[in-house]
């Protein structure tokens, strides 16, 4: 199913918005098929810078590149992102879990209660 919303999108040539992309990102992470991962990524980068600041697109595009297995990216943007609120943090904490970080998911546990 994700795969022809991909070839749909295709062929619409449509600029994704906020939760187009959101839906999308989830869409990679679930299929994480070498096309997925490409596709993920490509939207990643043309992301619109507007779309930066969205915690919503920025929580699918974390969890998106965890399940990718690109920690660093996904810390990246985790720390890029002035509005963290509980579900950025249950995001990341959640594929810390899923990729067997169980300290780093700890850690960043402490941290909400420091914070």
């Amino acid at each position: 199913m994700a795969g022809k919303v991909f070839a749909l999108l295709d062929e619409m040539k449509i600029k994704p918005d906020s939760f187009t992309l959101a839906i999308l990102f989830k869409a990679c992470a679930e299929l994480a098929t070498d096309r997925a991962i490409k596709i993920g990524r490509k939207l990643l980068d043309e992301m619109p810078e507007n779309y930066r600041n969205n915690v919503v697109v920025l929580n699918s595009a974390m969890h998106m590149l965890m399940k990718f297995g690109d920690i660093q990216s996904a810390e990246r943007i985790f720390r890029s992102n002035k509005k963290k609120d509980i579900i950025t943090y249950n995001a990341i904490i959640k594929r810390y879990v899923g990729n067997e970080m169980f300290e780093r998911a700890l850690g960043l546990f402490e941290q909400i209660h420091l914070n």
